[in-house]
């Protein structure tokens, strides 16, 4: 007879991620599925969510500057401030451009965040990273099933409220300027729309989402290193998107679970069926199969799972 509690163990610990993923893709989808801002930056945002709200709620450790014990919900709501505003001032400088160099520039950032992460020892803890994060809850839960599905539902709770609000967002009148600018910014311009504005504020509000899904996954593993959030973190957060679909809340929430799944589920296979001194090398094949799964995806589905559905009468 199965383990009932090491499933749920599992099955928590997994939806855990899966949600702090969907978060994230929330925000991408924001700025790409409704706006067409090609960010491909996105791990470094996830990162400094991450290490803004690790570093302002550990307990104060010998010979690293931070640590400031502050409460978990004040270290998730500066995750989100600071993301919003360096994303407000890469916006300023990049939204100027167009497609290729917005996305070179994005990335270039994100491996900015990532070395500075890395050799800022005395601040992030440099390749060693930041111990001991706080788990809210887990003074009075402790560390078994019961926190864990504790944090699933406050997880939850944050993916909620984040869906709930975009909604409405997208579907005023400030998310229908955004599809307008997405398919014809100079038409959206004519009109007397500043296409600018609409195009920063639609970058600031998808970066705080993504520092606030990088606070969700820090406070959940209770440790992040500059290796958590390298460029393959983006490649993924994206892959979840496209399986999704784009343009669509409930794709891209739907597209996180998904290629999360798959994600693990490879790794599993992999682990079972190649030996263990190749499975440092075997790990790249996670990679070749979620691409092997975008191409099927764009082949058969090109606007992914639950794609965009564009309305034919009048809002």
């Amino acid at each position: 007879m199965p383990d009932l509690s090491g499933l749920l163990s599992y099955a928590s610990f997994f939806l855990v991620f899966g949600t702090a993923y969907a978060i994230i893709t929330l925000g991408l989808n924001l700025q790409w599925g409704y706006t067409g801002l090609f960010n491909v930056g996105v791990a470094g945002f996830v990162a400094l969510g991450a290490y803004t709200s690790a570093l302002l709620t550990t307990p104060p450790q010998a010979g690293h500057l931070a640590g400031l014990d502050w409460p978990v919900a004040v270290g998730m709501l500066a995750a989100m401030l600071v993301t919003g505003l360096v994303g407000a001032t890469v916006g300023a400088l990049a939204l100027r451009l167009r497609q290729d160099y917005l996305a070179i520039t994005t990335f270039g950032i994100a491996v900015t965040i990532q070395l500075f992460a890395n050799n800022a020892t005395a601040l992030t803890g440099g390749p060693f990273g930041v111990q001991f994060i706080p788990k809210p809850m887990q003074s009075w839960l402790g560390t078994g099933l019961h926190w864990t599905m504790a944090y699933l539902a406050m997880a939850l709770a944050l993916l909620s409220l984040a869906y709930v609000a975009l909604q409405k967002l997208v579907n005023s009148p400030w998310g229908r300027v955004l599809r307008a600018i997405r398919e014809d910014e100079d038409a959206a311009s004519a009109l007397g729309k500043a296409s600018f504005v609409f195009r920063l504020q639609s970058f600031v509000i998808g970066s705080m989402l993504m520092g606030l899904g990088g606070a969700v996954y820090a406070h959940f593993v209770g440790f992040i290193a500059p290796d958590d959030f390298l460029p393959i973190l983006t490649f993924q957060l994206w892959a979840m998107l496209i399986v999704g679909g784009a343009g669509n809340n409930r794709g891209a929430i739907l597209g996180a679970f998904v290629v999360w799944g798959f994600w693990s589920a490879a790794g599993g296979l992999m682990r079972g069926w190649v030996p263990q001194a190749e499975q440092a090398r075997a790990a790249a094949l996670q990679v070749v199969l979620i691409g092997c799964l975008i191409a099927l995806m764009l082949v058969l589905r090109p606007k992914g799972i639950w794609g965009e559905q564009l309305k034919t009468q009048k809002d």
